[in-house]
């Protein structure tokens, strides 16, 4: 039987990139994007599927797409499966709910990170430097503190292994200002007015990351936006700045394989029904919260 990591949704389609937990089919000038059940922790891909996870992180995505339509054009061509190329037709009740038909674009190789909190990475670098991605702020921070204003704090797209972090004017030198500087202050927008709107429903964002392609010239929005697992989602009601928090995101995964005698190295270790389930109970709680 092949393992999970070499499986494979649509094996008719031609498979234009395959991650961790989402595959991308190749359709001339367009993209299928499938979100499957997989679920990695420690950068491996665990053995166990969380069963629907893919369809609650697509539709938190597309709603936060609709959210911003009028801010800024995205990818988004459909998500309605009826309206898929005919390849696509014989796989559409495993597509259904789970994909979006997206324009190919130019992808602009960076990820456009915006943090409102201290943490991860940003914490370590803020403890090692005083600095984020060469931005000096404030002596004293603790972890998980509130920053007076969200900061820009881009790092590349590496092939393998972990992006990494890197100063801004570097960026520019690489992408040109006019580029960079419209993709900081688009970041800055989207970020912002998503967590005022996320905090008014008992959600913070403390930070995400954002990705754009070119279309015929223009930036545009791609890729997934401002899901559980391209940012971290913590319950308001129980922020205490000082401490790491409380997620929202598949820290529940994590915690538990914490607990294992697992050197996160593949493969990896199964999961415990109970652990699935809390895991696929906090995805479908962050969506009836923002889209409610």
């Amino acid at each position: 039987m092949a393992s999970i990591e070499n499986t494979q949704l649509c094996p008719d389609l031609k498979l234009f990139k395959k991650g961790k937990v989402r595959e991308v089919y190749d359709l001339d000038n367009m993209l299928l994007i499938v979100a499957t059940d997989r679920i990695s922790a420690f950068d491996v891909i665990l053995p166990d599927l969380i069963a629907g996870k893919g369809k609650i992180l697509n539709k938190i995505s597309n709603f936060w797409f609709d959210y911003f339509k009028n801010e800024i054009p995205n990818h988004i061509i459909t998500a309605d499966v009826t309206e898929y190329p005919k390849e696509c037709q014989a796989y559409a009740p495993l597509l259904n709910e789970r994909s979006v038909l997206v324009w190919k674009t130019e992808l602009v190789e960076i990820e456009a990170i915006v943090r409102g909190y201290l943490s991860g990475s940003g914490f370590r670098d803020y403890q090692n430097t005083g600095e984020i991605c060469g931005i000096q702020l404030p002596e004293g921070l603790v972890e998980s503190a509130k920053l007076e204003s969200a900061i820009f704090t881009p790092s590349t797209k590496a092939q393998v292994g972990h992006d990494i972090n890197i100063d801004e004017n570097q960026l520019r030198q690489i992408h040109g200002n006019s580029l960079i500087e419209e993709i900081k202050q688009k970041s800055l927008q989207l970020y912002t007015k998503a967590a005022e709107y996320a905090l008014k429903r008992g959600i913070i964002i403390a930070d995400t990351k954002f990705e754009f392609g070119l279309l015929g010239g223009e930036v545009i929005l791609i890729d997934e936006i401002l899901t559980p697992d391209s940012s971290r989602f913590w319950p308001a009601e129980e922020y205490t700045p000082g401490q790491s928090q409380n997620s929202y995101d598949k820290q529940i995964v994590r915690d538990y394989l914490l607990t294992v005698d697992w050197n996160k190295t593949p493969p990896g270790p199964k999961l415990p029904d109970s652990i699935i389930q809390k895991s696929l109970s906090r995805y479908e709680d962050v969506y009836q919260k923002l889209s409610s």
